[in-house]
């Protein structure tokens, strides 16, 4: 069909087809035009395996206004919307610019504010490896309205997930957030998954200690749980949610970005 890509399977699949039936046959069966039939026939490449396109396939529709008009505008109020700038120009050159350059507008005016614009907070992007990383948090639960009898039931939720492949497991906590449910919840997901990260990462647990000497107990016996499963540990810097990705959900302990009332 017109505008849609072909793929490396239709590729295959049409190859397969060509040797039993006609090329016409076997376009159809594709689910492609004959044209690109032939052109399949022509190379031996896949179309993932083809270098991406540098060149534009049509002239540009705004090069002689971008500059000189919408770049004015956009200095003097960087807050307006590409529809609104296409309304400008429609008024100034009617008939010259249709709502086919919208698109084109939008995607321009994104990429002036991202040259341009005021400066924003920069987050980089975190690249997990297979079997690198594993995390922990609990979530409470209660705004699930979960009752039993008719009595609300207060609770919260132990989350371990998997950094790349984000596979995840949960368990049920009816006390508070502590080193006794954190130990329970993570030995059961590495049962469940059947093997263990380089490195396990949870939050301060700040709810598990009251003191120092606490704090300095729960991080060596938290040091010793993950040694006995042959993992790194690691902890979060406290308030600092977005070390996990945390996008500002709001959820308990670190508010990591895989909180199941936010997923």
């Amino acid at each position: 069909m017109p505008g849609n890509r072909i793929t490396d399977l239709q590729v295959t699949k049409y190859k397969e087809l060509r040797g039993k039936h006609t090329q016409e046959a076997a376009a159809a069966k594709t689910g492609i035009s004959v044209s690109s039939a032939r052109r399949i026939e022509s190379t031996v490449t896949l179309p993932s395996q083809r270098p991406p396109r540098h060149w534009r396939t049509r002239a540009d529709p705004l090069s002689e206004v971008w500059d000189v008009e919408v770049v004015p505008m956009l200095s003097a109020a960087p807050t307006l919307m590409a529809i609104t700038v296409l309304e400008e120009l429609q008024r100034r050159h009617p008939e010259r610019f249709d709502e086919s350059v919208l698109r084109t507008l939008q995607r321009r005016v994104r990429q002036w504010r991202a040259e341009n614009g005021d400066e924003r907070e920069i987050f980089f992007a975190q690249e997990h490896p297979p079997g690198r990383l594993g995390l922990s948090d609990f979530t409470v639960a209660d705004e699930l309205g979960i009752s039993i009898a008719g009595i609300a039931l207060p609770h919260r939720l132990y989350q371990f997930t998997f950094a790349h492949s984000g596979w995840r497991h949960a368990r049920v906590v009816l006390g508070g957030e502590s080193f006794q449910a954190l130990t329970a919840g993570l030995q059961d997901a590495l049962w469940m998954a059947g093997g263990v990260p380089e490195e396990h990462r949870t939050d301060s647990l700040s709810a598990a200690f009251n003191n120092l000497a606490e704090h300095e107990e729960l991080t060596r016996r938290y040091r010793e749980l993950c040694e006995h499963y042959g993992m790194r540990a690691s902890r979060n810097n406290l308030g600092q949610s977005h070390e996990n990705g945390c996008e500002g959900h709001g959820c308990e302990g670190s508010g990591l970005a895989f909180c199941l009332l936010c997923a």
